[in-house]
């Protein structure tokens, strides 16, 4: 076949027969247009084409021609290059399993909706829709039926959390996409009613619960009848104790070696405390126990110590070794619930389940009710004051100064005040 160009090659002449006529080939405002130009010879042919080509563009400058938009990015284009960067760059700062569960995330709930849609189309109305839809989708899930078919049980719709979850993926979706320059503006996907959640307390354990986890998790060593688990029921004893007068997070507490704590005399109590290099969830900081937390500790380290003699270590391998070694190597998390169990602590009154972090919201609430400040109490546990002010000082009643509110003044200021007070003047 042999081809022409004019224009830089923005129109091309082309025969694909020998003797045949001459065609006309050129892409203006976005679209392809191919034209027969009538015409054998060469010459003839491009004069017809020029003018073919010309009218094209006057027709484009005119109006008379609307150009062709260029392809529109789809959700699931989006979400596919987000994701590519995400296993990249969220992998240094995230942990693995973060970025697991947000492509399963991505997989099961929110690609099989939004995977076709245009990103012009993705607003608040389609994400309430989404909202609609999955909700829908669980209860029908969840429903139980009874033998006549039946409802015995109406299901459930998604947890607050999990659909916030959800929506959170499809904004990190439509940041990227802004990012890129496919969309102009992140679009509004707030819920268009009832937006202000109740503001719940976490699951704790009161001066009365606490107690009775102590005692019981104290007696497990002297009456557990597992045997060889003695060493479990002592770790597990000393975790609580631990846990309660530090306020560190479980996944920062089963990261400390040895090496991590230090016993000191604090100068401004006069008490010993532990001084703890914390490694977690926010980073590296620093945490200052409660003198409760000295003795579980030693006794954490005494035996770590025996285990290594029984091995037949020598000090010079103990004093090299003990530093590196996990404060708390493992956890037994299902005698942890069973104690819970067998002493009705697994849940409190409004039916929050209770796990190991509730010992650290045990240790904050404490605190608070000691009249702790609060600053202090969020430097040391690595946290805002916001989500203290929100999650735990709201709840506890010595946050409240029954002085600065019973406040009456005396009855004959307050007989002034009535008799001093203006008089209604439009009544008759």
């Amino acid at each position: 076949m042999t081809t022409h160009e004019m224009f830089d090659g923005r129109l091309q002449i082309y025969r694909r027969a020998e003797h045949g006529p001459w065609q006309a080939a050129a892409r203006v405002g976005g679209q392809r247009f191919r034209q027969t130009t009538g015409e054998m010879a060469l010459d003839r042919a491009k004069d017809v084409a020029e003018e073919w080509y010309l009218d094209l563009r006057g027709k484009l400058r005119t109006g008379r021609l609307q150009p062709v938009a260029p392809r529109e990015k789809t959700f699931g284009e989006a979400a596919e290059a987000y994701l590519r960067e995400a296993r990249v760059l969220a992998a240094s700062v995230r942990s693995p399993g973060y970025v697991k569960m947000m492509e399963m995330r991505m997989n099961v709930h929110v690609l099989p909706f939004f995977k076709d849609k245009p990103l012009s189309a993705v607003n608040k109305g389609l994400v309430q829709s989404y909202r609609v839809k999955r909700a829908e989708e669980t209860i029908k899930k969840t429903t139980v039926k009874g033998q006549d078919g039946a409802p015995d049980r109406p299901g459930k719709p998604p947890a607050r959390s999990t659909m916030l979850q959800e929506i959170v993926t499809i904004r990190q979706v439509l940041k990227h996409a802004e990012g890129q320059g496919w969309i102009p503006y992140l679009p509004n996907l707030s819920t268009p009613y009832m937006t202000q959640g109740k503001k719940g307390r976490r699951a704790w354990f009161s001066h009365e619960e606490y107690a009775r986890l102590h005692k019981a998790t104290r007696r497990r060593i002297t009456e557990g009848k597992r045997r060889g688990w003695k060493s479990q029921y002592e770790d597990l004893h000393d975790f609580v104790i631990f846990m309660a007068n530090t306020g560190v997070r479980p996944d920062e507490a089963w990261n400390l070696e040895f090496r991590d704590v230090h016993v000191e005399d604090d100068y401004a109590t006069k008490a010993t405390i532990l001084v703890i290099d914390v490694r977690g969830k926010v980073g590296v900081g620093y945490c200052k126990s409660m003198p409760g937390a000295v003795y579980p500790y030693e006794q954490l380290r005494k035996r770590r110590e025996q285990k290594l003699q029984d091995s037949g270590k020598s000090d010079d391998d103990i004093a090299r070794l003990l530093p590196t070694m996990k404060v708390f190597p493992t956890f037994n998390r299902d005698l942890f619930n069973k104690i819970l169990a067998e002493e009705n602590l697994k849940f409190d009154r409004d039916g929050k389940r209770r796990t190991a972090y509730s010992l650290r919201h045990t240790y904050i609430s404490m605190r608070l009710m000691e009249g702790a400040n609060i600053h202090q109490i969020a430097n040391n546990c690595r946290t805002s004051v916001q989500m203290i002010e929100e999650h735990y000082a709201a709840h506890i009643k010595d946050r409240l100064d029954a002085s600065a509110i019973n406040v009456m003044r005396p009855k004959a200021a307050r007989k002034a005040a009535r008799k001093g007070a203006p008089k209604d003047q439009s009544a008759p």
